[in-house]
């Protein structure tokens, strides 16, 4: 696993620029032609995105993207998009579980020392076997499909100084597993149990509707992977399950989540992060637009001033340079939003049948 050293740049930034190519041709080989591009920062924020772009595109614009992300100490992070195969990502493997792993896997990453990253091709692969997958190979069950590319370096805090380098282990070109092929190998754990649950009674005329309370759904929230914050995505899933289960509609319950997720955050940071009271205020008050925020330096400090962040009347209105307390405010868009409240959705109308 080679490292950064501190702030300097890869020398010759070739040999990334191969490994990233070779990482695409992997996906390209299994007809994925379409990739989403995303770039976060080292605390995991986004400041970039570009949605659906061709892979040759990518292959001519790899080393400006390489030498951009170095520069800026940013991750260059790569969604792959209509696969007419199912790609299923099993991420932070350690040594012991690559090993199990890596007779089905057609491309693997070393992301950090000791721990690893393969991608699956699996023929005729649902949602609940992908899940059974990362389950049986001790993989991370909350990856996402998307990955940081090989030959970029892996920004995160805990790695500073010395950053490592996303490389490739191995690329098998259009390697494709089957349901029993991992099954044989022991690879896919038991299937979900849902517990039967009673029908919900009719309390309509008895009292009225009720909010479930998110800040006890985020306090009740397992611990994210590798972290000791509660998983938000969880949080996030419970409120909508029960929102929905106590007679909410989908619409209502976007607007609910989305209303209260910034201030979710807020509140996250507060019990995890160093934030002085003047931060936090100044990132709480942004989140429910009471304040408008002006990015400008002075010293240390960014200085807030007050107005509504629509009219931006004190100040300029907030534009593309955002300060870091208005980032840490911005977590969950509406499309997210939307598709944890129809994951919440199908697990009601499993539980239901």
């Amino acid at each position: 696993m080679a490292l950064m050293k501190g702030a300097m740049p890869i020398k010759k930034h070739g040999r990334g620029v191969e490994q990233a190519r070779r990482m695409l041709d992997a996906f390209a080989n299994l007809e994925v032609h379409d990739f989403d591009i995303t770039e976060t920062d080292v605390d995991g924020y986004k400041q970039g995105f570009r949605s659906g772009q061709r892979v040759d595109q990518l292959r001519e614009w790899m080393p400006h993207l390489i030498a951009s992300g170095i520069e800026r100490q940013h991750n260059v992070i790569v969604r792959p998009k209509g696969a007419p195969i199912n790609l299923v990502q099993l991420d932070d493997l350690s040594r012991a579980a690559l090993q199990r792993v890596r007779t089905t896997a057609f491309l693997i990453l070393a992301t950090s020392p000791e721990n690893y990253q393969a991608w699956v091709a699996v023929q005729e692969c649902d949602t609940d076997l992908a899940r059974q997958l990362r389950r049986g190979s001790g993989a991370d069950p909350s990856a996402s499909g998307a990955s940081r590319i090989a030959g970029s370096v892996n920004f995160k805090r805990k790695y500073a100084p010395d950053f490592p380098i996303v490389e490739i282990v191995e690329v098998i070109p259009k390697r494709t597993v089957t349901q029993t092929e991992l099954k044989a190998l022991g690879l896919v754990a038991a299937p979900d149990l849902i517990p039967a649950r009673p029908l919900a009674r009719d309390c309509r005329g008895q009292r009225a509707k009720q909010w479930p309370t998110y800040k006890r759904c985020l306090q009740n929230a397992p611990r994210a992977h590798h972290s000791d914050r509660p998983d938000v995505s969880r949080a996030d899933f419970t409120f909508c399950l029960l929102a929905i289960d106590w007679g909410w509609s989908v619409e209502d319950t976007v607007s609910r989540l989305c209303a209260l997720t910034s201030w979710s955050v807020v509140w996250t940071l507060a019990q995890h992060a160093p934030l002085s009271p003047r931060a936090l205020w100044v990132s709480a008050a942004w989140a429910t637009g009471s304040i408008s925020v002006t990015p400008v330096r002075a010293g240390n400090s960014y200085w807030a001033s007050r107005g509504t962040r629509e009219t931006g009347d004190h100040g300029r209105a907030c534009g593309p340079r955002r300060s870091s307390f208005q980032r840490l405010s911005i977590r969950l868009s509406t499309t997210i939003t939307s598709r944890v409240v129809a994951r919440s959705r199908r697990w009601s109308g499993r539980n239901a049948s």
